[in-house]
């Protein structure tokens, strides 16, 4: 078997806790308050990104005399309300995180969601899976700029080409990709498309570290 890539990178919404349709539903439910009905046309600025990315694009959408400010306020106590009451983990998550432990293969959490959200999912899944963990305020630029992954890549002293990223959404493998990860991507909500250093699954029960050991090839340690 091909040595094992120097880390894996997970994403968190969507990829290993079930939380994603929690966010597409809080995001939905505001927009209606508002008096918009969210379409398809409406994901990209949904999904994978950033609480405030997703109150400004509801502010443009309905004109609201909100604030963005005010919109990301009640998105994110909403979400973090409904995470709190509800982490489920995708299958084959933690079976995958656990044959990664056994494998001593480092990993990094790196998550578009607020530090108070990613910290809920660590209370229930456990911090103990993770190396590093990243969340918004992490970083100036989140998904999909690829400053997140490049960070998680930095925390870990590895080049990102010897690492593979583990996403969801379209958002996700563009900040993945552009960081210089390979992807292993498993859509959750939306299609993503083929392209170079993508790998995609229908579930992470067909991943395990056999696999991922094929999609890269380890480096040394950045100095």
């Amino acid at each position: 078997m091909p040595a094992p890539p120097a880390a894996v990178l997970f994403d968190m919404d969507g990829t290993l806790v079930d939380t994603e349709r929690l966010w597409l539903q809080t995001t939905a439910d505001l927009a209606a308050g508002l008096g918009h009905t969210l379409t398809e046309e409406d994901l990209p600025e949904v999904l994978g990104r950033a609480v405030e990315h997703t109150a400004a694009h509801l502010c443009r959408m309905t004109r609201t005399s909100f604030t963005a400010n005010a919109l990301a306020e009640i998105l994110s106590d909403t979400f973090s309300s409904k995470v709190a009451a509800e982490v489920v983990p995708r299958p084959g998550a933690l079976a995958l995180l656990a044959e990664l432990s056994d494998a001593a293969v480092p990993t990094a959490l790196v998550s578009a969601s607020p530090r108070r959200v990613v910290d809920l999912v660590l209370g229930s899944l456990g911090d103990h899976w993770f190396t590093v963990t990243l969340a918004a305020e992490d970083t100036e630029r989140t998904k999909p700029d690829p400053a997140p992954y490049l960070a998680a890549a930095d925390r870990l002293g590895l080049d990102p080409a010897a690492c593979v990223a583990v996403e969801d959404t379209p958002t996700g493998v563009a900040s993945a990709r552009a960081a210089g990860c390979s992807v292993l991507a498993v859509p959750s909500t939306v299609p993503i498309a083929k392209a170079d250093r993508i790998t995609l699954l229908d579930s992470l029960e067909q991943a395990d570290l056999a696999l991922l050991s094929t999609l890269t090839v380890p480096t040394t340690p950045a100095a």
